[in-house]
């Protein structure tokens, strides 16, 4: 008989931890949990309190006796771990925000995961990732780090590179939407169909075939996106249709952040205008999340809400728990992970990481092999993955020029003394949580660079 486990989130005040607990309870049959630790800052007491009751509420109604722990110190949560996930966010929904005005106001892209914004989520995230990973070398060598924290390939990129962990998987919702959503274009379920993922976070391209023929019914599904309502597209991506021609000749079909890249006018457009009238997506958000924790206050909400799909994460449980339960059983499940690419998609080194098909089980996730990409896609991959790994030297090193580099090749971002005054301004708004640029930041402000976006200079001002 299999032992029950323990399961440690960290950023456990996330506005998502309800979602995973619905997954956890769904699944308790197949993986007894012996207990959950939410672990939080400081600055997330209030939230990790409130989520953290309701989520012992989801566990009392469910019938399952499961204790949840609710902690501030990390290490007294991770001792004896099986299973450690992390969903934070560094700087919280604040430093998004900084990485999404500050680009705009200069008419540049600014996004979560993309361009400038995602570049320094990342010099955020690094250094957080790899002080965890010390921990649990320490007090649980033997769990598997199941990594949600964005950009989630490049987190795990740097967990492995340079945190020399293994024992790691990174996850997205976006795969787990267009599977459930496509199938009934071509009036199909998920098991009358095989998908096959090639690429990385946020930057994937899928086929699909016909298990019982083999048939490859990709071109049927790009065919049905041009005459019914595609609802795979994540709620926080503007919805601009990809052009048909394009598509046809790959054949394959594009994640919804592509539009970023192959309908970049159109993105940047939409961008500008919220930025200009609404807020940037960033605001959004924190609006629907002051409203979920209003709900999740109410002492007899015991289920997850309906208003949590607006905030962009739906189906977080589905991929992070199921991967958990295809670990502990030996599943052996076709979830899309990033992980060690070792041949699954040539056109990169084996050792880097990808985003893509694998069976999940005992041992990790086993790629799937893809084979080589078309030519543009190739040559997409392949920019994109050597822009991931100079962001992740710089935020390792602390290396000015480096990120330079990375602001260069990033095709989000038009090079020039734009790009770097963004680059200096994002340093400076985030010099608390950027501990290895300090020297530099400290040039900078000697250098009397300020920041021109409003809404960003306040909240700077006000240590936020």
């Amino acid at each position: 008989m299999k032992k029950s486990v323990k399961i440690v989130t960290i950023g456990g005040g996330s506005s998502y931890t309800p979602e995973l607990m619905e997954g956890f309870i769904k699944r308790y049959e197949e993986m007894p949990i012996k207990e959950i630790w939410l672990v939080d800052i400081e600055e997330g007491k209030e939230k990790l309190e409130i989520v953290g009751k309701m989520a012992q509420r989801m566990w009392d109604a469910s019938g399952y006796d499961v204790k949840v722990h609710l902690t501030l110190n990390r290490r007294e949560a991770l001792k004896d771990a099986d299973f450690v996930t992390t969903q934070f966010r560094v700087g919280l929904l604040n430093a998004r925000i900084k990485d999404e005005r500050i680009p705009l106001s200069y008419g540049q892209l600014g996004q979560e995961t993309n361009g400038a914004g995602g570049i320094f989520k990342a010099f955020r995230t690094v250094p957080v990732i790899l002080s965890i990973v010390e921990d649990m070398k320490e007090l649980c060598p033997h769990a598997w780090l199941i990594n949600f924290t964005n950009p989630s390939g490049m987190i795990t990129e740097a967990i492995i590179r340079y945190g020399h962990w293994d024992r790691v998987i990174g996850l997205c919702n976006v795969p787990v939407g267009a599977m459930m959503k496509e199938p009934q274009l071509i009036n199909k379920s998920l098991d009358d169909l095989v998908y096959k993922f090639a690429g990385l976070n946020h930057f994937h391209w899928h086929k699909v075939f016909d298990s019982h023929t083999g048939e490859d019914v990709t071109l049927k599904i790009i065919d049905a996106l041009y005459t019914q309502d595609d609802e795979s597209v994540p709620a926080n991506i503007f919805d601009v249709p990809y052009f048909k021609e394009q598509l046809e000749t790959m054949k394959m079909i594009p994640c919804g952040y592509h539009r970023y890249y192959y309908r970049e006018q159109e993105m940047l457009n939409h961008l500008i205008e919220e930025y200009n009238a609404i807020g940037t997506r960033a605001e959004q958000v924190k609006e629907v999340e002051e409203r979920l924790f209003e709900l999740y206050k109410d002492p007899h909400l015991d289920h997850k809400p309906e208003e949590l799909a607006k905030r962009g994460g739906a189906h977080y449980s589905d991929a992070a728990c199921e991967t958990i339960v295809s670990i502990f059983n030996n599943k052996n499940t076709h979830i899309v992970v990033s992980t060690k690419n070792n041949g699954a998609v040539p056109d990169l080194p084996d050792d880097c990481v990808v985003e893509v098909s694998s069976h999940v089980g005992g041992c990790g996730a086993l790629p799937i092999a893809f084979g080589p990409l078309p030519n543009a896609e190739k040559g997409w991959l392949q920019l994109m993955k050597n822009m991931e790994l100079c962001v992740l030297e710089a935020a390792v090193n602390g290396d000015y020029g480096m990120a330079l580099e990375a602001f260069t090749i990033n095709p989000q971002i038009v090079s020039g003394e734009n790009a770097k005054r963004i680059l200096d301004e994002l340093l400076i708004a985030h010099k608390k949580y950027l501990p290895q640029f300090k020297d530099k930041i400290e040039e900078l402000e000697k250098e009397g660079i300020t920041i021109k976006d409003n809404v960003a200079r306040e909240l700077c001002e006000q240590g936020l």
